[in-house]
């Protein structure tokens, strides 16, 4: 029987594996390597040129604080944008708040979409709501052909080295600040602060300069490289950590009310880094 392995080696000097029981699909698209195997650890993967994207056992953690944290830091959030989370666990999310109208999906690469559909319906369930709106083409061309229009934009994009790389950097973050209505928040995954401390730095650099609040919390995602992840947001208004409802209405299995105000309390390394 053969033994089977990912190698995840997003970083040079760095590799992460996991045991692969078998391989559900796998497709050059039109943008990136698809991939989506099954692992005896972490169940249903989805790999995006050989990256791991997200994974049936711990893909709450990031969908969750993803996208709870700016919709309770907003007083009262109705439109929502998702750029990139093809996978659609971002929209899963956004949905369970009642308050929400519409939520609009932009991907890229319908494959993602397609391969998740079919392959992660726990992940995907929520893309054929009637709120949700998908739009298959380019973030940036996106956000900045439609200003003033969201209260809250979630960039749940690649990480900055190939198809997702136009959706870091300060006249992205100019863009979203445009889109945003008046006291709109944004949210986007900023990579590792441990392996990539200087992107993590430059990311909130940008955020800083584009928006009024910028602020930096972290979470604890098994799958992504050291386990150790950061989010940086932009608000027009809102002070995202504080939470500004009673209660989470629903249930959650890593978010809660505490957790979204502790979450920004920073290691001092974290606050050397951003404020040196």
């Amino acid at each position: 029987m053969l033994d089977l392995w990912l190698k995840e080696a997003q970083i040079d000097d760095v590799a992460l594996t996991y045991k692969i029981e078998k391989t559900l699909i796998r497709k050059q698209t039109k943008y990136q390597d698809l991939a989506i195997v099954e692992t005896k650890r972490f169940g249903r993967m989805l790999l995006l040129d050989g990256i791991v994207q997200t994974t049936i056992m711990d893909e709450f953690i990031y969908h969750e604080m993803i996208t709870h944290i700016p919709l309770f830091a907003h007083k009262n959030p109705k439109r929502v944008l998702v750029v990139g989370g093809g996978d659609g666990g971002a929209v899963r999310e956004i949905l369970k708040h009642s308050n929400i109208d519409k939520v609009v999906l932009c991907e890229i690469d319908e494959d993602v979409i397609k391969y998740s559909k079919e392959f992660l319906p726990e992940i995907s369930c929520a893309l054929d709501n009637p709120k949700c709106e998908i739009f298959i083409g380019d973030g940036l061309n996106y956000v900045i052909e439609h200003k003033n229009e969201f209260d809250v934009i979630v960039v749940d994009s690649t990480d900055p080295f190939s198809v997702g790389e136009n959706l870091f950097g300060g006249s992205f973050y100019k863009a979203i600040f445009e889109c945003l209505k008046e006291d709109g928040i944004f949210i986007a995954q900023t990579e590792t602060p441990f392996l990539l401390p200087d992107l993590v730095k430059k990311i909130y650099k940008d955020v800083e300069i584009a928006f009024p609040i910028a602020k930096i919390f972290l979470a604890g995602i098994p799958t992504y490289p050291t386990g150790f992840w950061s989010f940086t947001v932009g608000s027009k208004k809102y002070d995202p950590s504080k939470f500004s409802k009673s209660e989470v209405p629903f249930p959650t299995k890593y978010y809660n009310k505490e957790l979204h105000e502790a979450c920004f309390v920073l290691p001092q390394y974290i606050k050397d880094l951003i404020n040196k």
